[in-house]
């Protein structure tokens, strides 16, 4: 079943749910409160024929028979209520309504007509036993004075009203079905276009996948599968641009090797060029080694978890490592390297030693190869994390360069492999870290590394 019909479905069992319950709870409660307004009624009638009673009784003391259906004034069409008077030793004085009898007289003929009342049932209603009756009972100065009016008037009005309740009810359970059939298909299209724009994904499509405006969490789930989209379209294109320049860049040192070796074994080369050539093929095979070696580690770093050990690591110990490594490349192109510790106290790292001592190198040599006089190492210390720049006085970064830096194979003019700072940055962020390229004001470039540091007093 689909997702529309489903929640569709659900909703109405909802909405049927609710009607009934509330048509309940209205039922019972309209007929309590319409049984309590009746009861009402009967008290206010029934003080003032407890009134009329004791005058009658003030005013015909010395009457041997005493007409208390004046004092009872209850005509067939007052409302459906009836008037029982007893006496203190529960006999029926008389019946309200009824005809009009006097007491010598008419007293069998108003027990006959009692007695065709039935005295069992009106007993019963007179004791308060028969719940078809509402009775409320009164004291008067004769007895107890009961008046009753039959429960099915009561139930015949609130049938009515609870009908007219349940017509509105269900036109308005209509309209918001109507209404949620509307509103479920709005939330509910979208979905059914991010299904559409996911399928793009599924079959390596990404560049033509679509953003899917919406509201609410179906519009970040939708911004997050455009966002997924395009970053699987530039790894997929960078991972072809990966492919395309590790091959143009093995390429050419194969060539080298395949060149000379075949020139030697079938003479071309003699004497001292025989050694050049071997000089040669000595030297590509180790440039064609570093290259694997540094794909290799790449590789691993993008994919491998176990190939890099994280532990405590003495910042000041690694820049001096690096230092005392650069130090003959350093002295044979006469460049100075100036280390700059802005009072900052010891400090550790949470990083792998060697990986970073690497990241370093990568970043030093890399500076080496374009200054003119002087490499500055500059460490400080900002909001809990520890900044390293290293900048040169050499020509700067190329502006259209810059974006690209850390990508595999972008390189420089003078740049060997490009696969240095593209490992540097790995190792970096392998270590919680960023890295950051730019240039200098006077001139220079200038590769930021920022960790977050433990310090030590």
């Amino acid at each position: 079943m689909k997702l529309v019909h489903q929640i569709n479905l659900a909703f109405g069992i909802a909405l049927v749910l609710v009607l009934s319950v509330t048509g309940i709870v209205i039922h019972y409660v309209l007929l309590d409160h319409l049984i309590g307004a009746q009861k009402d009624d009967l008290k206010a009638m029934s003080v003032e024929m407890t009134a009329s009673l004791q005058h009658v009784e003030a005013t015909e003391y010395n009457t041997i028979a005493k007409d208390y259906s004046i004092a009872m004034p209850l005509a067939s069409s007052t409302a459906n209520v009836s008037a029982i008077l007893t006496d203190k030793t529960g006999s029926i004085l008389t019946v309200s309504p009824s005809p009009a009898y006097s007491i010598e007289e008419a007293q069998p003929v108003a027990m006959t007509k009692i007695a065709k009342i039935d005295s069992s049932s009106m007993q019963s209603i007179r004791d308060g036993f028969d719940k078809s009756y509402i009775t409320v009972d009164k004291l008067t100065p004769q007895g107890k004075l009961t008046l009753y009016t039959p429960l099915s008037k009561i139930q015949t009005i609130e049938k009515a009203l609870l009908k007219r309740l349940l017509i509105i009810f269900s036109t308005a359970g209509v309209v918001m079905l109507i209404l949620s059939l509307f509103i479920t298909k709005k939330f509910i299209e979208p979905l059914i276009r991010l299904r559409d724009e996911l399928n793009k994904v599924k079959e390596r499509r990404f560049a033509d996948v679509s953003f899917v405006k919406a509201g609410g969490e179906i519009g970040s789930v939708a911004k997050s599968v455009y966002d997924m989209a395009g970053e699987l379209n530039r790894f997929n294109h960078v991972q072809k641009q990966f492919f395309q320049n590790a091959s143009h860049e093995l390429k050419t040192p194969l060539m080298s090797i395949a060149g000379y070796a075949e020139g030697i074994r079938d003479g071309v080369f003699e004497g001292e060029s025989v050694h050049k050539g071997l000089d040669v093929i000595m030297s590509e095979s180790a440039r064609l080694k570093k290259l694997v070696t540094e794909m290799t580690l790449l590789a691993k770093l993008d994919s491998e978890e176990d190939v890099f050990t994280s532990e405590e690591v003495c910042l000041q110990d690694l820049l001096t490592e690096t230092v005392e490594r650069m130090n003959p490349l350093l002295v044979k192109k006469g460049i100075q390297l100036h280390t700059v510790y802005d009072d900052v106290q010891p400090v550790t790292l949470h990083a792998d030693p060697d990986k970073l001592l690497q990241a370093l190198l990568n970043v030093v040599s890399n500076a080496v190869r374009y200054a003119k006089h002087h490499i500055y190492v500059h460490v400080d210390i900002q909001n809990e994390h520890v900044v390293i720049r290293v900048s040169d006085d050499g020509p700067g970064i190329p502006e259209d360069l810059l974006p690209y830096l850390f990508h595999r194979f972008v390189k420089g003019k003078d740049g060997e492999s490009g696969l240095g700072l593209a490992i540097s940055r790995a190792i970096v962020e392998r270590c919680g870290g960023l890295i950051h390229a730019g240039n200098g004001r006077d001139g220079g470039a200038v590769i930021s590394l920022n960790f977050p540091a433990m310090l030590h007093a």
